[in-house]
């Protein structure tokens, strides 16, 4: 299927690994013309050789939980087509751990930069009438864990403030979605895994086919199926899908809705 994206500008947030990268990769390969972002350069440059192959691409260092480094990536690219927001979750805990500091630094680094660069970005595509936004939020949002319970609620906040937006963008053919991850095979599951290592004594496989069994999939999900998704949703074939939230779960989700 031809998504009708060739020569798209898009913007991926902390896309030097993972999902971020995965949908990078996903956009470059039909043709949107993708800048990539994260804070680590030597990172970034490392992800740009693996895009290579498909197209030059370009990035922006920058911190998105900081003002500066908002400014700097609306500064080195002042419109954009297409809107990939990402950003890494806070580390599980509990409700002792859950002071006013680790709340507003969960809103900081999972709802504020999201918000602010829709701001920055949507009036462009609502005067050139495309644009598609796509948030990476969590299953958890659906679905919450106990100790998720930090990034569970800061992206339940870009989630609801996000369906507010896409109410008022859609006549203007600007959708905002969301894309609900669990159990990707990223850098994360690697950290998740690490944590039962340590608490069961486990090595490595082990700790990693507890996990997957828990999926009715059985089975990590690929970074590249993650990525596919993020692109049709951006497609034009698209437009008519906005304010929804997509799990890529391997089935796990138990909702009707």
């Amino acid at each position: 299927m031809n998504l009708g994206l060739t020569g798209r500008t898009a913007f991926v947030a902390a896309s030097s690994q993972g999902l971020g990268l995965a949908c990078a990769v996903a956009l470059a390969r039909e043709g949107v013309e993708v800048t990539l972002n994260g804070r680590d350069e030597v990172k970034l440059a490392e992800a740009a050789t693996q895009l290579a192959a498909i197209s030059p691409v370009p990035w922006v260092v920058a911190d998105l939980t900081a003002a500066d480094g908002r400014s700097a990536i609306v500064e080195a690219l002042p419109e954009v087509d297409i809107l990939v927001t990402n950003n890494a979750g806070p580390a599980p805990g509990a409700l002792e751990d859950w002071d006013e500091d680790a709340l507003v630094g969960a809103l900081r680094a999972n709802m504020v930069p999201a918000v602010e660069l829709m701001r920055s970005y949507i009036p462009g595509m609502q005067k050139r009438r495309f644009g598609r936004v796509v948030n990476v939020t969590s299953a958890m949002v659906t679905s919450p864990a106990y100790e998720m319970g930090l990034s569970t609620s800061a992206r339940a906040s870009l989630t609801a403030i996000s369906k507010s937006i896409s109410r008022s963008v859609a006549r203007d053919n600007v959708t905002v979605n969301n894309l609900l991850p669990e159990r990707i095979d990223t850098p994360r599951q690697e950290f998740m895994a690490t944590r039962l290592m340590d608490a069961d004594g486990i090595g490595r496989e082990e700790a990693r086919r507890r996990i997957s069994s828990t999926i009715p999939a059985g089975r990590f999900g690929r970074p590249e199926e993650f990525g596919d998704a993020c692109a049709y949703l951006c497609s034009a074939q698209a437009g008519y899908i906005s304010g929804q939230n997509l799990h890529l779960d391997g089935g796990s989700y138990r909702g009707l809705v």
